[in-house]
């Protein structure tokens, strides 16, 4: 009975060794008598028990390591600390089983030797705004040195960039003498705009000013011209009408009488007026005048008394 129950267990492990699943998402690689035979793909397989040999299995999932923080020092002698993560996958299984003892390791190593030899190329101010350069480059780098590993490195993401203290105490006074320069800058523009707009409004002014006192002169102008086209209309027609009433019988003298008359109250005027009396030489003849025109009265007066009597 133990005999057989020996017989038992030694077929079941030879089942056990004849018979190999590859899960999907791994790769194993097969020895035979310790040297390399195949690689198997996912699925079942059968093996030479005490012949064949799983030698190594690999993922062949996308993996994802930690890149430790490491010191690198930038262009302009800046000490800073980075870190970061790697992105990679197994593509060819018996490379990375016998093209490197740990390819994990080493991809990791590789990564820090190029992030610091990159950073040396850039600025301070360059490793912040150039990070996806720098990630480019750094991914560009392990991938060709990588290749004899089996592995293909997908991506690098740099996670920290920590200057040191003296480098952030340094940053942040440059920062605030920024903003500090920047307030100035925008109240100096500010103070700038006012200025201009002040003197534009002051400009805007006179010109509203002079434009008005032009359009007065120029109104008051026509006014004057109207007013002189006006007057010199109505004495165009009193002068008209003149001369036609001078046409008729009786027009030279009733202008004498006028004349006469405008005579006589304009010196009216002027002897009202004036402290010192003034008597022009023409006042005899106005005396004369006046007489003959009483003597005239009288005549008139005593011719219509008899002509009453005789009746």
């Amino acid at each position: 009975m133990f005999v057989f129950t020996l017989v038992i267990l030694f077929v079941l492990f030879i089942l056990y060794k004849l018979m190999l699943i590859v899960p999907m998402r791994e790769v194993h690689v097969i020895e035979r008598l310790g040297k390399f035979r195949t690689v198997l793909q996912p699925g079942f397989h059968f093996l030479i028990p005490f012949f064949d040999r799983v030698a190594y299995r690999h993922d062949t999932r996308e993996q994802v390591l930690d890149v430790p923080p490491q010191s690198c020092i930038s262009k302009d002698n800046t000490q800073l600390e980075v870190d970061g993560l790697v992105y990679l996958k197994v593509m060819d299984g018996k490379l990375a089983s016998y093209g490197i003892e740990n390819y994990r390791k080493a991809a990791v190593n590789l990564a820090q030797t190029t992030m610091r030899s990159e950073i040396g190329k850039l600025t301070l101010s360059e490793t912040f705004s150039e990070r996806d350069r720098l990630n480019e480059s750094i991914v560009r780098e392990i991938d060709k040195a990588s290749e004899p590993w089996g592995i293909k490195v997908l991506r690098y993401e740099i996670r920290n960039i920590t200057p040191s203290r003296h480098v952030i105490h340094t940053l942040e006074k440059q920062m605030e003498a920024e903003r500090r320069k920047r307030a100035e800058i925008t109240l100096a523009n500010a103070e700038k705009a006012a200025m201009i707009n002040m003197s534009e409004g002051e400009r805007q002014e006179a010109i509203n000013i002079s434009e008005g006192q032009k359009q007065k002169r120029i109104n008051e102008a026509k006014g004057t011209g109207q007013e002189i086209a006006i007057i010199a209309k109505a004495k165009s027609e009193g002068m008209a009408m003149i001369s036609q009433a001078l046409a008729v019988n009786g027009g030279n003298d009733a202008m004498n009488m006028l004349l006469k008359e405008q005579f006589i109250a304009q010196l009216g005027k002027i002897l009202n007026d004036s402290q010192v009396s003034v008597v022009p030489a023409e006042m005899a003849k106005l005396e004369g005048f006046f007489e003959g025109m009483e003597q005239v009265t009288q005549t008139v007066s005593g011719h219509n008394a008899m002509s009453k009597g005789a009746r």
